[in-house]
């Protein structure tokens, strides 16, 4: 009998389109050549065009209808004439919150073929699976803004850390490392924020007691951001708050190659409600429609999705693809210095995967 995952497209904005066509294409290869499987895709028309007709990113209904996936797939949201909180707080943050995805997950690893801006660094040095706090910390909305446009204005933003989610997604870390035999840093930020991020390190030491076979350590953020940088390697699975991993995380996307190939992962591991994989690039509307967008980090969270639904065997064939692909170093797009276009890289993706398939049955 075949299983079909019924997926939500939200193409977005900029760039989405074209990206999210190519993971699309190769998900539906990967179901055709093994044939246990299918993807039922629903497109839906929201982000900043639906919103300059509608004064609202996604319809009034919106988080009901998306109820009834198993996944959201996301292209990219954000074009100019659309303030970027705007778009970001009425159609992604909305989605993360109201669907407990409180697990982001961010692969920060240097694939064979990719460029790293190091000097003297070996492939294997750069290898980070990043799991960020995904639903409060800093993004939590909350806060105020007082008097506003007078001499005395003030602004608050409140960073909400919670015993149930900063627990939750630390043991979530933990559990991951436990599995892959890996180690666990905590990145926090406790000498500065004398509440919050004291509280962090209080649950990290509280929850590391509960799985003594897993190494720990443990760096302020600005010492991270820099180890990051002189010694990638001593970062394995890495566990921090919202805001600190947004950043860290581009610094990684530098490190493994660039933006075009940073995928994430919104969980929520209870499958209570849908989750949404989604490449982390933006929309990048100044080469919106030319066709060139690289279309890699759409394709690695699609691998993502297929490990989600427990085709982890699928998902390593996608990445093994795309290294492939980086080796042959013929169709690549300009931002990887090529010359092909968006859909040149997604039809020979899907010929390498298709190739790969039956050394893999």
């Amino acid at each position: 009998m075949t299983n079909i995952y019924k997926i939500a497209v939200i193409a977005g904005d900029g760039i989405g389109p074209e990206v999210i066509d190519q993971g699309i294409k190769v998900l539906n290869k990967v179901a055709e050549l093994d044939g246990s499987f299918q993807f039922d895709f629903t497109h839906f028309p929201w982000g900043c065009e639906y919103y300059a007709e509608h004064g609202r990113m996604m319809a009034e209904t919106g988080i009901e209808q998306l109820k009834q996936f198993d996944a959201i797939y996301l292209g990219a949201v954000g074009f100019p004439g659309v303030p970027d909180h705007i778009s970001l707080w009425d159609l992604l943050l909305v989605i993360r919150k109201s669907f407990d995805q409180y697990v982001n997950i961010r692969p920060v690893k240097l694939l064979r073929g990719a460029h790293c801006p190091l000097a003297d660094v070996n492939r294997e040095d750069v290898d980070m699976l990043f799991i960020r706090e995904n639903t409060e910390g800093e993004y939590s909305g909350a806060g105020d803004w007082l008097f506003k446009g007078q001499e005395n204005e003030v602004v608050l933003q409140n960073g909400v850390f919670s015993r149930k989610g900063t627990e939750r997604i630390i043991r979530y870390a933990f559990e991951t490392a436990k599995k892959h035999g890996r180690s666990l840093t905590s990145i926090s930020k406790a000498n500065a924020l004398n509440y919050s991020m004291v509280f962090w390190d209080q649950v990290f030491e509280e929850v590391s007691a509960e799985y003594p076979e897993v190494e720990t350590a443990a760096y302020l953020v600005d010492a991270a951001a820099m180890l990051m940088i002189t010694d990638p390697k001593r970062f394995e699975v890495v566990v921090t708050s919202n805001l600190f991993g947004d950043i860290l995380t581009d610094i990684g996307a530098a490190l493994a190659g660039g933006i075009g190939l940073a995928a994430g992962a919104n969980v929520n591991p209870e499958r209570e409600f849908p989750s949404m994989f989604e490449p982390v690039h933006g929309s990048a509307p100044d080469i919106a429609g030319k066709g060139i967008g690289n279309p890699l980090a759409s394709i690695w969270s699609a691998s993502q999705m297929l490990d989600y639904f427990g085709h982890e065997n699928y998902g390593k064939l996608v990445i093994d693809g795309i290294e492939e692909l980086l080796l042959q170093n013929t169709i690549l797009t300009p931002d990887m210095k090529g010359t092909a276009s968006t859909s040149e890289v997604g039809d020979r993706l899907v010929g390498i995967i298709a190739e790969m398939m039956p050394a893999r049955v």
